[in-house]
């Protein structure tokens, strides 16, 4: 299901619901699943899906992304008059920025209609995590917005997440040269900050939101994700620390 303008909603038991967990669930997957079975078809639904992300759930004060937007304004978590949730989560905005480097490997290169929005919303998402990411560590913060609040940590899965896009960004020339430095330091943050080597030779990531989402008992409030467990290993944040790693070799490797 969708909503009225054609943005998938998050699952069905999330009615009228765009999250940006879902772009990042759906899109990069939809595009290769267009591009090899049906010649590209669904490449234009993939790109409004984008386009109505950035037309709901982006701030144009502050550049971030809220976590979510209610469409019918219904859910507990959603303000009655904008439908959106209350925070700045960092993981969500993650997801968002993996999920458009991710998904213009499947949008073909000629194609110029198509991809320039989504070109054009990794500069744009580019420089607002370059303003908010925390200048002593080069890493991000949980809420992205509120370091200073009580509670608030940095945490790891979005700063992997930040760290594979800058990479990948500059690797394909969404991004200028200038962003090399971006994603080396915060690939330095992540080792830095989160990694741990243990005397057997095996590594931890540390400082993971375990999850999070809205609805359900879940009202979306500050006080709601630093309610979240913080762990280490979860396969939401290893894989990105994974992938970050890839693109930052293949980054210093481009000739």
């Amino acid at each position: 299901p969708k909503t009225s303008e054609g943005a998938y909603w998050h699952k069905k038991r999330y009615p009228h619901q765009l999250w940006l967990d879902g772009v990042y669930m759906g899109m990069p997957f939809l595009a290769q699943h267009s591009s090899m079975f049906d010649d590209g078809s669904a490449l234009e639904e993939v790109v409004n899906e984008f386009n109505l992300t950035r037309k709901y759930l982006r701030d144009p004060k502050t550049g971030l992304y809220y976590h979510g937007w209610d469409e019918a304004k219904q859910q507990d978590w959603a303000n009655p008059e904008t439908g959106l949730s209350a925070e700045f989560w960092g993981r969500g905005m993650g997801w968002l920025a993996m999920a458009v480097v991710d998904t213009l490997d499947y949008i073909p290169a000629d194609n110029h209609e198509l991809r320039a929005p989504l070109v054009a919303l990794v500069v744009e998402i580019a420089d607002t995590l370059v303003e908010y990411q925390d200048q002593e560590t080069k890493t991000w913060w949980q809420i992205m917005d509120k370091p200073s609040a009580p509670g608030n940590y940095r945490e790891s899965s979005a700063s992997a997440m930040y760290t594979y896009f800058f990479a990948k960004a500059v690797r394909n020339g969404y991004l200028d040269e200038s962003y090399t430095q971006v994603a080396l330091d915060s690939y330095q943050g992540l080792i830095n900050e989160f990694a741990r080597v243990h005397p057997d030779g095996t590594m931890s990531m540390t400082n993971q939101c375990y999850v999070a989402g809205l609805g359900f008992g879940r009202s979306g409030s500050y006080d709601y994700y630093m309610s979240e467990i913080v762990s280490n290993n979860d396969p939401k944040g290893n894989a990105p620390f994974i992938l970050s790693g890839v693109e930052i070799s293949r980054l210093l490797s481009k000739p």
